[in-house]
């Protein structure tokens, strides 16, 4: 372990601060005594520059486009894996090892996707229209009272249980909150459909066990839109120290029921810079209109006394094409291939705006590439997936992210709770 010197030129006093090895990435200096060895303290806006945290759940190159779940290749996982796969190897660091083990995990998983009779109750109490994100914040609030017996989790099975439970029971919430704001009758879950095809199901479906056929006579629910769903959940199962899981450790570092943390992370998802970022480019490109019009977005975009902004372009922390983003390129393009027609107009625009900008040296100096918000609003849009479901989706594959970042500071001793400084400039 090395160490570094920081220098106040003031006084020309010299302190020492440990480096901290990680496994991959630059290393970091240990800089949680600085003001009680030095007297002062930094300043880091965003936090751009500080780790909050150790941790072993995702790892992200920005330079090389990397993304890595416990030290898997995200392209791995999408190609090989299922989205319940992955989900249990997040929270419990096992991948099945055969498709006995994975049916057994999802199996699990539908059997615990009911939801309370009092939980559903709860939505006569929201307005009608209300946000899908408002109100899904709201219930996993309330599964802190209908399952107390996890604020004090004192071994491995109970972090299992408290995971498999919301994990199971978030996709039938996200169909709830959708159908409530439209006035459509529940469909309950039905456990001979696995996890993904379960929430499509819930979400079209018709009371007692109809499902929707189109004019050809085919279920409406196609194994192609299943597989594709599936691999958006994957993409988003987690992110590193984004503004959502760092609220939800910020949150657990108090003591809290975990449910409580995990509602405030769906808060911190809703917001457009965030979460709600592919909805914002799905209308951007309607603002768009037409493919001769990129031209001159382009430039909008390029001038800083303009305020527009283009969207799903550029990452706070990928500066090369982000690789989720390349994996939904290719899943829209085998989805069009296959008959899952994308809106054509969109992803002719899409595709010119992406063409241009990446040709252009303003984008390429400045490592502005597509990021994963940049296609995934047009395949949910293919998949039939209402605009207002576009975030609580975003919560249903970030959940097992959640938990395992959960899990893992509420099981270091060593952790306390979070209490950032500030630099004063008031009177």
């Amino acid at each position: 372990m090395g160490s570094i010197t920081l220098i106040n030129n003031e006084t020309g006093d010299k302190f020492d601060f440990d480096l901290i090895d990680c496994t991959r990435g630059p290393k970091a200096v240990d800089f949680s005594k600085l003001f009680e060895t030095t007297g002062i303290f930094s300043y880091d806006p965003g936090y751009s520059s500080t780790a909050g945290c150790k941790s072993t759940i995702s790892f992200i190159d920005g330079k090389k486009g990397e993304l890595l779940y416990k030290g898997v290749a995200i392209q791995e996982l999408v190609d090989k894996y299922k989205f319940t796969d992955v989900c249990k190897f997040l929270i419990s660091d096992s991948l099945p090892q055969n498709d006995t083990d994975s049916l057994e995990f999802d199996l699990e998983l539908r059997h615990r996707s009911f939801l309370h009779e009092k939980l559903k109750r709860m939505f006569d109490v929201f307005p009608d229209r209300a946000h899908p994100m408002a109100t899904l914040s709201a219930l996993v609030s309330v599964l802190a009272t209908l399952y107390v017996d996890h604020k004090e989790i004192v071994n491995e099975e109970g972090y299992q249980t408290m995971a498999r439970r919301i994990i199971a029971k978030i996709p039938t919430m996200v169909a709830y909150c959708y159908r409530n704001s439209v006035g459509a009758p529940f469909i309950e879950p039905d456990v001979s459909k696995s996890y993904v095809e379960n929430f499509l199901y819930m979400l079209r479906g018709y009371p007692h066990g109809r499902m929707k056929y189109n004019r050809d006579g085919e279920q409406e629910i196609s194994a192609l839109e299943v597989e594709a769903l599936d691999k958006i959940l994957t993409l988003h199962a987690d992110h590193g120290q984004n503004a959502s899981t760092t609220t939800v450790r910020n949150v657990a570092s108090t003591g809290v029921h975990p449910y409580a943390a995990i509602s405030s992370g769906i808060s911190a998802l809703w917001g457009p810079a965030h979460g709600g970022a592919n909805e914002k480019v799905l209308r951007q490109l309607s603002e768009i209109g037409d493919v001769k019009n990129v031209d001159k977005f382009i430039e909008k975009a390029k001038d800083k006394n303009d305020p527009f902004r283009l969207m799903g372009f550029g990452h706070r922390v990928y500066k090369s094409y982000d690789p989720r983003a390349k994996t939904l390129k290719k899943i829209k393009d085998e989805l069009d291939k296959k008959g899952i027609k994308m809106d054509t107009h969109l992803s002719e625009i899409a595709q010119k705006v992406e063409e241009v900008a990446l040709k252009d040296d303003y984008f390429k100096e400045r490592g502005l590439y597509p990021n994963v918000d940049f296609y995934s609003g047009i395949i949910l849009t293919a998949l039939k997936i209402p605009v207002e479901l576009f975030t609580p989706i975003f919560v249903m594959g970030r959940m097992p992210g959640w938990c395992a970042q959960l899990i893992e500071h509420n099981k270091n001793p060593h952790a306390r709770i979070t209490r950032p400084r500030q630099v004063y400039l008031g009177k």
